[in-house]
């Protein structure tokens, strides 16, 4: 009995070392389900080992702030830190890190405002007992977390997600931005106003905060959701519109094979009533060509190259590359919506080498580009293979690579110094360059 009666002296009078010490074991649940709710938000692929990178490195940089910076101020210098290690722990965009962390943050500032005042005024205690009667401390961040694990379990299973899009313009993402820095703003703000004066404030005023906050947030997530959409909604229309150019020269070309089929046979019959093989031989060849752009102009489908933006950007370079004359061959034996690093940065690099095999293969005679898009399953891969004619001969396949480098005039050699810089951040991609006396070949590998 006289130990009962010591544990419950210890928890309930004034003891800031073990308050505090609750407060660093429930450090470790609160990031935890901070992580577990920006996971569930934003639909993120993570592993265990992430995970438990993040919920200890972060619980500890947290615990560390608690006794070196003063509360609250230690919470921006905590969503900073938080920012940049989700960054470089889950690998996913800035942006996207920045809004997984400002959500989960807005999801723990508005339970905390909900619940704050209306505990102390329950318990008829101060900020200042809150903080160093350890009883209290651990009856408050339970509630709290339980809380939050019911609001996530309702993300989970209610299966609320802001559906992000990677790609968007300039002005989007400074708007996004822009809202980001306020919700911090308003999270760092929200805190500072309850730990100072949550004492004197009235319930009914609480509650008020409470819905003004929730109601701000909760328009500024709808209207980034609603912003995501819109911008996913232009690339899919954008997608339909170059689609349709395409089957606009599919239906010609068809037309045109149909008008002449008569005249193509004939043809034919000529050479074969001459026994003039060779004859023959060249004229297949030609047919041949046609043939092949009819091939390409049906491999550009939406529902072959499944994914919008890689769509656009293919159809785009086929059509300047047939515009110069060049003769493009496309082969996609790929699931685009498998590919294992970011779309962003897949795209950028794509542009890039197809810019440069549509520029040194429009001055040589023999114009040829070949694309092709498969799997290496033997060796758990997959391929992007870019050839292409070319006319420079002694081309150094290294030295391309570095900056300022360029055989075109009036250009800033940026381009291949910017494909580097992107296959050096991601550890599970290679790039492979050869030549040969016809083709130069860029073989990016993905594992």
């Amino acid at each position: 009995m006289e130990v009962l009666n010591n544990i419950w002296m210890a928890l309930s009078t004034p003891n800031e070392g073990l308050a505090n010490f609750i407060v660093s074991i429930g450090i470790f649940l609160e990031h935890f389900l901070f992580m577990n709710i920006f996971i569930v938000i934003l639909d993120l692929s993570a592993t265990k080992k992430q995970k438990i990178i993040y919920v200890v490195f972060m619980s500890i940089i947290s615990i560390i702030l608690m006794y070196l910076v003063p509360s609250p101020f230690n919470i921006l210098l905590n969503y900073l830190i938080m920012i940049s290690l989700v960054y470089f722990i889950f690998k996913n965009s800035l942006l996207k890190t920045s809004i997984c962390v400002v959500v989960s943050g807005i999801i723990f500032n508005i339970i905390s405002a909900l619940l704050l005042n209306p505990y102390l005024r329950i318990f008829n205690i101060t900020t200042d007992k809150l903080t160093v009667i350890p009883i209290y401390r651990f009856l408050y961040i339970n509630l709290m977390y339980f809380t939050v694990f019911i609001i996530y379990l309702i993300l989970k299973y209610k299966n609320l997600r802001i559906h992000f899009v990677e790609n968007i313009d300039k002005n989007t993402k400074l708007i996004i931005i822009a809202n980001i820095l306020l919700g911090i703003l308003a999270i760092v703000t929200q805190s500072i106003m309850l730990f100072y004066y949550v004492d004197i404030m009235p319930i009914l005023l609480t509650f008020f905060n409470f819905i003004t906050v929730l109601t701000y947030f909760g328009i500024s997530i709808y209207s980034l959701s609603k912003t995501f959409k819109l911008v996913l909604t232009t690339q899919k229309l954008e997608s339909a519109e170059a689609y349709n150019d395409t089957l606009h020269i599919l239906h010609d070309n068809v037309r045109g094979f149909k008008h002449d089929f008569d005249n193509i046979v004939t043809t034919i019959g000529g050479y074969i009533r001459t026994d003039d093989m060779e004859g023959l031989k060249n004229y297949y060849l030609q047919l041949e060509d046609d043939c092949q752009r009819v091939n390409n102009l049906y491999v550009l489908n939406p529902d072959i190259i499944n994914n919008d933006g890689i769509y656009n950007l293919l159809t785009k370079k086929y059509n300047d590359a047939d515009s110069k004359d060049i003769k493009v061959t496309i082969t996609v034996l790929l699931d685009l919506s498998t590919l294992k690093m970011k779309i962003y940065e897949f795209a950028r690099m794509l542009g890039i080498l197809l810019d440069n095999a549509i520029e040194a293969s429009a001055e040589c005679e023999e114009k040829v580009i070949n694309i092709t898009f498969r799997n290496d399953t033997r060796n758990n891969r997959q391929l992007i293979i870019i050839e292409n004619s070319y006319a420079n001969k002694e081309v150094d396949t290294e030295k391309i690579f570095e900056k300022g480098v360029s055989e075109k005039e009036n250009h800033t050699g940026l381009g291949l110094w910017e494909v580097r810089k992107i296959i050096n951040k991601n550890k599970n991609t290679n790039l492979y360059t050869s030549k040969t006396e016809h083709l130069f070949s860029q073989q990016l590998e993905i594992y």
